[in-house]
């Protein structure tokens, strides 16, 4: 079988093939099946579509087969797929969907009520589990793969537009063309040696480049099937990677942790899979997911632009992510001067001491497949300037030329697998009342990427009041199920650098075990006291998992 240039091609490989295809639920669809229900929505999208207006689709849907379909539809019409993220809220959720020029838009009833008073003006909504989206589509049935280009499709054609936070607040719509995103599914054939009879299950959201780029395209290219699971659930996973036999899956987050916290099972190791893949498990869940499920785990890294990868090698340390293709390529350096950071220095038990001079902004300094932003100049001039791509990711590299994730910068935060942007929801909180002044900002998770934290400067002749403060957040429409704040720091005043900006390099550094008032919302919910005995069992969890030299080595609580 010929390498393919496009993912058009390769859905049109599809055509003719009977075997099992698309898996999800009760629902089992061929090869073929998928390539015609393609090619139906492709023809449906050239109708539905204004002349001369962007060739964008939006999909606000969980992980049914109508998203895979789109997908498909979408490379074969030449058309670029925006995933709307339905943890978004009011007019942040407004935003997303026109800034990508979208006119169709396809969702669900599930999803329905996301859209109420929402003004989205000349954007055509689809609903898919519904009648008249079934009549809609049925005159398009015996379309072809190829009968219906909107635009020529080459290597070089959009075929994602997949959001991403940033330093401005707003997220921004990465470019991901048709040959990046073949050419990453066929790399990942080649690396994993994915065969025809295996299954790829989607348990990540598909609005997310994880399941589409590390999942669904390298299913596509090695002709492998595709198993969607609606959302990702924890207590079924091993029944639905049983029921439809899949041996591949990919992970963000805790999401590894949250498969660990299920009950043990005789069972555990009866089950057909063989790998996962994905980033933020670490390296003591890896070690003891294979231990309980008998199945291996391989940690990578790649900036969700294209800019940056890292390739783990069979000689990479426990704890690292691996090295680059070429050491010129990649460097962590000072994002201030440029200058590459020392060297690490770990002590007996691992621990990175010389954090200070060793962390920095990882950057690639050699060619990178980066295609930009959808217009955004600014944000692509702030990613990739002075030759350089700037990853936004923090890191620290070993003598051996190892790289060790260390963390988001300052604005940057990923929480639960979800890229937040701190002003977008320092501007949020500063609709309360009480808040004379408000910063946010990243602390380490004890398991996986970070947690969200707010300094609040109250209002004269205010108090701190945590019922209070949790009622606002739940009154906010636009906050999502991932922003709210873990901790809360009750601060005098906001500590302000000589430009009079926030000092959030200090805030970070301290993070939650500053002295000072500092509540959490722990595992009993709501907003309590964060104090000693909260702070020591905490500690225990970051030590339990390997993740204790991300913390400031001051005294607890100082």
């Amino acid at each position: 079988m010929g390498s393919a240039g496009t993912v058009a091609e390769l859905v049109q490989r599809q055509w003719g093939d009977h075997r099992p295809g698309l898996r999800s639920e009760d629902t089992v669809l061929s090869h073929h099946q998928v390539a015609s229900g393609a090619a139906a929505r492709a023809a449906l999208l050239a109708d539905l579509l204004p002349a001369g207006s962007e060739p964008h689709l939006g999909v606000l849907l969980d992980n049914t087969p109508e998203f895979a379909l789109w997908l498909s539809a979408a490379a074969l019409a030449g058309v670029a797929v925006a995933g709307i993220n339905p943890t978004r809220r009011g007019a942040e959720l407004a935003r997303d969907i026109l800034h990508i020029d979208c006119r169709v838009l396809v969702t669900e009833r599930a999803h329905l009520s996301l859209l109420d008073g929402l003004d989205l003006p000349g954007v055509r909504v689809l609903v898919t589990d519904t009648d008249a989206y079934t009549e809609l589509l049925a005159p398009y049935a015996g379309a072809k793969p190829g009968d219906t280009v909107l635009a020529e499709v080459g290597p070089g054609t959009r075929m994602l537009l997949y959001f991403t936070s940033g330093s401005t607040g707003a997220p921004k719509a990465a470019i991901c063309s048709q040959g990046r995103l073949a050419a990453a599914g066929r790399s990942l054939v080649d690396h994993f040696g994915v065969r025809r009879e295996d299954v790829h299950y989607i348990c990540m959201p598909m609005f997310h480049g994880n399941a589409v780029i590390a999942d669904w395209a390298p299913a596509l290219v090695g002709g492998a099937a595709v198993a969607l699971c609606r959302r990702f659930s924890a207590s079924g996973f091993l029944d639905d990677v049983r029921a439809h036999g899949a041996t591949y899956f990919t992970y963000v987050g805790r999401a590894v942790q949250y498969l660990l916290a299920t009950p043990e099972r005789p069972d555990d190791r009866e089950h057909s899979l063989r790998l996962g893949f994905g980033t933020e498990a670490g390296a003591v869940d890896a070690a003891r997911f294979r231990e309980r499920f008998g199945v291996r785990l391989v940690e990578g890294y790649g900036s969700s632009e294209g800019g940056a990868a890292i390739q783990r090698t069979p000689d990479t340390p426990e704890r690292a992510i691996g090295k680059a293709a070429s050491r010129d390529d990649l460097a962590v350096v000072d994002p201030e001067t440029g200058e590459e950071r020392a060297a690490a220095v770990f002590d007996e038990s691992g621990r990175l001491t010389n954090g200070a001079d060793a962390i920095g902004e990882l950057v690639n300094r050699g060619r990178t497949p980066f295609e930009g932003y959808w217009r955004n100049a600014a944000a692509e001039a702030d990613r990739v300037h002075g030759g350089w791509y700037w990853t936004g990711d923090l890191f620290f590299r070993d003598a051996d030329g190892f790289l060790y994730f260390a963390g988001r910068t300052d604005d940057r935060l990923r929480v639960d697998s979800e890229n937040l942007a701190a002003a977008v929801i320092e501007n949020i909180l500063a609709r309360w009342q009480d808040a004379a002044a408000v910063a946010v900002y990243a602390v380490p998770d004890p398991v996986a990427g970070d947690q969200v934290m707010a300094a609040l400067a109250m209002r004269e002749g205010t108090a701190f009041d945590p019922s209070a403060f949790a009622a606002f957040l739940g009154a906010q429409t636009d906050l999502g199920t991932k922003m709210a704040p873990r901790f809360v720091r009750i601060v005098p005043a906001m500590p302000v650098t000589a430009t009079n900006k926030v000092h959030r390099v200090g805030l970070r550094r301290e993070g939650f075990w500053c002295g000072g008032s500092v509540w959490w919302n722990g595992a009993r919910g709501g907003y309590e006291a964060f104090g000693e005995e909260q702070l020591e069992a905490l500690l225990g969890e970051f030590k339990a998992h390997g993740r204790d030299g991300l913390l400031p080595s001051i005294s607890p609580m100082a």
